[in-house]
């Protein structure tokens, strides 16, 4: 995948009588990424509701790895269609194995109090920024093979890190990560139920990285292994991918 269209092709699951097939595609490691399962659980919970209403928030678990190999059926359970709100229950599974499950609650559209908190700091914008493919090709000698193969897998998304994490020193880091990321390709015109399910896509990327900013010392790319537990998102307003978006994560504790 290195367009916005392809991501959309495989976010776009396959309708059977009681349950959707999902194809998977590679991040760079050797099971299916959890954004994309997330994403695909999400279309096929949005293939559910018929009544226009929209996500305003998921909870999910990630029980078992999955297998690039295997497509992936998901399961829908239409939990409950109240007067306002909508939920849904989705079961990810792989051959007998249930490797994810999602819950998903839905709102119809309204309007009241609104307020948001802004960003305190100053960050680097994306145009001083360094991607992840151009850190491969100029820092590639001085990374270990395993970062070096994930950061120069084509893909659909370009990121921008604002500080690169134990390339040029080795000191700890304060725990926030600030990414700006930006879709490649032609934008199609999307409503909002794709807008959604292409941030959900995006969101299980770098925010691991905030939590191993103050270990910076100890840590390194070769010896950790990484994996999503769970996955928690709430959604409050529109948005657009016209222009570079900034993903910022904060680890007040780790242990």
């Amino acid at each position: 995948m290195n367009t916005v269209t392809d991501l959309l092709e495989v976010l776009l699951l396959d309708k059977k009588e009681d349950f959707f097939i999902g194809k998977s595609e590679t991040v760079g490691s050797l099971n299916v990424f959890g954004g994309q399962v997330l994403a695909q659980s999400l279309n096929a919970a949005y293939r559910t509701i018929t009544n226009g209403r929209i996500l305003h928030s998921l909870h999910s678990y990630f029980l078992e790895p999955g297998d690039l190999n295997k497509s992936i059926r998901y399961i829908v359970n239409e939990t409950r269609d109240g007067g306002s709100f909508s939920t849904r229950r989705v079961t990810a599974v792989q051959g007998e194995k249930t490797i994810f499950i999602l819950a998903a609650s839905f709102h119809k559209i309204e309007f009241g109090y609104e307020h948001y908190r802004k960003i305190q700091r100053t960050i680097t914008p994306p145009e001083k920024l360094t991607s992840w493919s151009e850190l491969a090709e100029k820092n590639g000698k001085l990374m270990p093979f395993k970062l070096k193969s994930f950061l120069s897998v084509e893909r659909p998304i370009e990121f921008k890190p604002t500080n690169i994490l134990n390339l040029s020193s080795n000191n700890d880091l304060p725990p926030i990560m600030d990414v700006w990321f930006k879709l490649k390709g032609d934008l199609p015109k999307m409503e909002i139920q794709v807008k959604h399910q292409i941030l959900t896509y995006i969101s299980d990327y770098n925010v691991l990285n905030a939590a191993f900013n103050p270990n910076a010392k100890e840590y390194n790319f070769g010896n950790s292994m990484t994996a999503s537990l769970d996955h928690s998102m709430w959604f409050f307003r529109d948005f657009d991918f016209d222009d570079w978006m900034l993903f910022s994560a904060e680890s007040p504790n780790a242990y």
